[in-house]
């Protein structure tokens, strides 16, 4: 979805949705947290930047890479005291 004028690609709540694979709703709640900024329709519709959305995945995938590599590092320190 584009919006007129703009060469910003702009996304529905269920896209962002299914990028993050959570529920439209948390995604709402996200922009009222000021997690993820929003812009309204001119019939009340939320919808959220492209660029903005990707940087957040993007930072999202980061945060769950380090937490999964640091919890290996943790399951191989606590082998090692077991042997």
């Amino acid at each position: 979805m584009s919006f007129h004028g703009d060469s910003e690609v702009l996304l529905t709540p269920a896209e962002v949705a299914s990028l993050f694979r959570v529920d439209p709703k948390t995604v709402t709640r996200w922009a009222k947290a000021g997690k993820l900024s929003s812009i309204r329709t001119l019939g009340g519709h939320r919808r959220y930047k492209e660029s903005e959305v990707r940087a957040l995945l993007g930072a999202a995938s980061e945060a769950a890479e380090a937490e999964a590599a640091a919890n290996a590092a943790a399951a191989e320190n606590t082998d090692d005291t077991k042997r």
